[in-house]
């Protein structure tokens, strides 16, 4: 890889871009708390892109910790890019104006490596625009040495076969200790005068969470794969998820950069925990995100403190997967409750599992703030959660919600998910009678009517979940279950629950992409040349765009959704990390004996 010659685009954009786009303050950096080195006097630099508005990829937290470790690493740059809206991309692609980072201003191409966090299977297509916008050839194949290298991490890199073709290295698992190993491979192989090509190669010898798509083939007979091999016997077929052992001193940005636009966690965010020690058969983190490590009480106040002097927020949000199952949640509490509650400062804890949150609630009184509660019941009825392995019984339910309306809880918000395996039409019309006696409970109490806003999703089997086997249930099903749960909140005069509905054909669309193979790379590329983009967004996302680029390749889209593997069949994504198949067919077995799954 040749020194890059790196162009500032600057001036253009304050003269030809700014003026003309609706929200200028997406794209102009110079945030409290910014990076900024001189790229062209770096040994390394690297566009920390990812593929959405600013305000979404600002509160994610994996960008934000890449782009502080590798900010301290000398010689080392990382900005950050995010796409451009739709008004945006128009003036830049009339202005002829290159995708460009927000603290340089500098194009796209100007970088030596060009990284994306993945964090849904609909952010693809986004991936795509960005690398056009950016004037970078969207095929690896036909990239040249002189291009950036295209690399992608995130919750999706590991099921990210339908973007092998444009990704030139996944990185799998926990970045912020293996993206800096990464790093100095890619500066010292660089400044020996390697090619990209032998770049990657020593990247996929060295690391077994770097996987090279490029470097291997599939082999396929009708719609299974018949083979995965690599084109050369020095290389690794089966790969590891990287992990962060030291998670008590794993990096974390102690000056968060503060957005100029509202962010949608515009609060400072502590990681207290990685990894659940609960198996929900549908959820992947659960699964992938292994083994479950804690950060100790001082050591998350001290950072809490320092993130909120170098900010200013006026909340402390506590993440993690499970935050009832950190081991001293309530020292936790008491202990940023006694430095924060003068400063008007609030806590957030996302994620309390219910069986905890009846003891927990009348110490979490005095801090957290009571605008609503949230609680991901998933299931409405115990026998499917026990199918799905959450283990939440209905008196354990009642008894932490009356204890929230007790302790102040104004409103209710509740998730559940429809299409599970071995799911009933009762299990259905289960998710409104319950919501009503949850909303009905608080009476008792001051005598009025709970408000509850539920939330449904429509099932989406997961790679690497026990699940994964199972076909998705047709758009049919979905559209009579919302007409059930319509039907049965009008039959009981419900007006107290408001029900939103997720689109049922973006999460087919998330389950054909997420469990399919290489084959959908030209799919996906036919959709986003056809106009798909913000897949993930209500006003742009088009399913007849989606179907017209299956019926381009004589593939049925709602069939590849519903399709079910078998047992022994090749996985198109068992290469990458992951738990032992073994196992995860345990798990499915388990849930099968309690509910007659097909």
């Amino acid at each position: 890889m040749d020194k890059k010659e790196v162009t500032i685009l600057g001036e253009r954009i304050e003269r030809e871009f700014l003026p003309f786009v609706r929200s200028p303050s997406r794209y102009i950096g110079g945030e409290v708390n910014q990076i900024k080195k001189d790229i062209s006097q770096c040994e390394l630099s690297a566009a920390l892109c990812f593929p959405d508005i600013y305000e979404i990829g600002m509160s994610n937290s994996g960008i934000a910790i890449i782009y502080d470790v590798l900010n301290g690493l000398d010689g080392v740059a990382a900005e950050r890019v995010f796409t451009p809206w739709i008004d945006a991309e128009k003036v830049l692609r009339e202005k002829g104006i290159p995708l460009f980072s927000l603290e340089s201003k500098a194009s796209l191409k100007s970088f030596d490596i060009v990284g994306f966090s993945l964090s849904s299977e609909l952010c693809y297509t986004n991936v795509l625009n960005m690398l056009d916008l950016g004037g970078i050839d969207i095929r690896s194949c036909n990239r040249s040495d002189n291009d950036p290298l295209i690399i992608a991490g995130g919750s999706m890199a590991s099921c990210g076969e339908g973007l092998a073709e444009f990704i030139d290295l996944f990185l799998l698992g926990d970045g912020e200790e293996a993206v800096v190993e990464l790093a100095q491979l890619v500066k010292s192989q660089k400044k020996a005068g390697a090619t990209k090509e032998q770049i990657l190669l020593c990247a996929a010898k060295k690391f077994d969470f770097a996987y090279v798509p490029s470097l291997y083939e599939f082999e396929y007979e009708g719609a299974k794969i018949k083979s995965f091999k690599a084109n050369s016997p020095v290389l690794p077929t089966q790969f590891n998820s990287a992990v962060v052992e030291d998670f008590e001193n794993a990096a974390v940005p102690l000056r968060p950069i503060v957005p100029f636009v509202q962010a949608i966690h515009d609060r400072v965010s502590v990681e207290i925990m990685r990894g659940c020690p609960g198996r929900c058969r549908f959820c992947q983190a659960s699964f992938c995100r292994r083994p479950v490590r804690y950060r100790s009480v001082e050591k998350i106040i001290d950072i809490a403190k320092t993130c909120y002097h170098s900010t200013g927020y006026d909340t402390v949000s506590l993440l993690s997967l499970s935050s009832a199952d950190y081991p001293k949640l309530e020292e936790l509490v008491a202990s940023l409750d006694a430095y924060f509650q003068d400063k008007h400062v609030g806590l957030s804890l996302p994620s309390l599992r219910v069986d905890k949150q009846l003891k927990l609630l009348p110490q979490l009184l005095t801090s957290v703030r009571k605008g609503g509660l949230t609680i991901a019941v998933e299931a409405a009825s115990e026998k499917l959660r026990q199918v799905v392995n959450k283990p939440l019984k209905d008196e354990d339910l009642f008894a932490a919600v009356e204890a929230a309306y007790r302790a102040g809880w104004q409103r209710l918000k509740l998730y559940f998910m429809v299409g599970l395996p071995g799911e009933t039409a009762e299990d259905v019309k289960r998710i409104v009678q319950l919501s009503f006696e949850l909303a009905k409970l608080r009476k008792k109490i001051d005598g009025k009517t709970g408000q509850i806003n539920i939330a449904i999703s429509w099932f989406v089997p997961k790679p690497h979940t026990p699940f994964a086997w199972l076909g998705q249930k047709p758009v049919s099903y979905f559209e009579q279950a919302k007409e059930l749960i319509i039907d049965e909140k009008n039959k009981l005069r419900a007006k107290f629950l408001q029900f939103k509905f997720h689109n049922i054909r973006c999460c087919v669309l998330e389950s054909v992409i997420g469990r399919g193979d290489r084959r959908l790379c030209d799919v996906i590329e036919a959709a986003w040349r056809d106009g798909a983009k913000f897949d993930l967004w209500d006003e742009c996302f088009d399913f007849e765009i989606w179907q017209r680029a299956f019926d381009k390749f004589g593939l049925d889209l709602e069939n590849f959704a519903q399709r079910q593997f078998d047992p022994d069949e090749i996985l198109p994504w068992q290469h990458l990390g992951g738990p032992d198949k073994k196992y995860l067919l345990g798990h499915l077995e388990k849930a099968k004996r309690i509910e007659n799954i097909e």
